[in-house]
């Protein structure tokens, strides 16, 4: 494996979080999301990102993983910018698809890069419900990729699913 991170301090607490630079890569969000479609066996999911510059690079990453995930051929709905609770309305309004939300805090100089994961049904992904699964994968570098290109699945932009009340 490429540039590895500690997975156990990276995976933890219900989230995938880390110093960007230094505990957190761009690439961790592309394995994050392949391991998280193939552990969810998701056919599509939503993304969405809080618009920080540095989130915006993990995000593009995550939804490339996710469309690369062996055979799934995953279809990823990229709300853009969204807050958690859009997230989770889109995620129902898909039929209740898993989903992700990204964000960056910066405290002094140091930024943080956390992503969430979400099962079909809003909930946050906890350590039995897949998050270990996926921490397992990426340790053991069993991160999956597709097929061939017929397996590959597609990223459509869908604001139209982000409310905006």
């Amino acid at each position: 494996m490429l540039n590895p991170i500690d997975t156990d301090a990276v995976i933890r607490d219900g989230c995938i979080s880390g110093a960007f630079p230094g505990e957190m890569h761009e690439g961790v969000a592309w394995w994050v999301a392949a391991c998280f479609v193939v552990v969810s066996r998701a056919r599509q999911m939503a993304v969405a990102h809080d618009g920080h510059v540095t989130t915006r690079g993990f995000h593009r990453r995550f939804c490339r993983g996710a469309i690369n995930a062996q055979h799934f051929s995953c279809h990823v709905a990229d709300l853009g910018e969204a807050n958690e609770a859009q997230l989770v309305h889109a995620m129902q309004a898909l039929g209740s698809s898993p989903g992700a939300l990204l964000s960056t805090t910066r405290d002094g100089g140091r930024q943080t890069v956390t992503i969430r994961l979400y099962d079909a049904e809003g909930k946050l992904l906890a350590e039995d419900t897949g998050l270990a699964k996926v921490r397992e994968m990426i340790a053991t570098d069993r991160v999956p990729i597709p097929v061939n290109d017929q397996a590959k699945g597609r990223i459509t932009m869908r604001r139209d699913l982000v409310e905006t009340t």
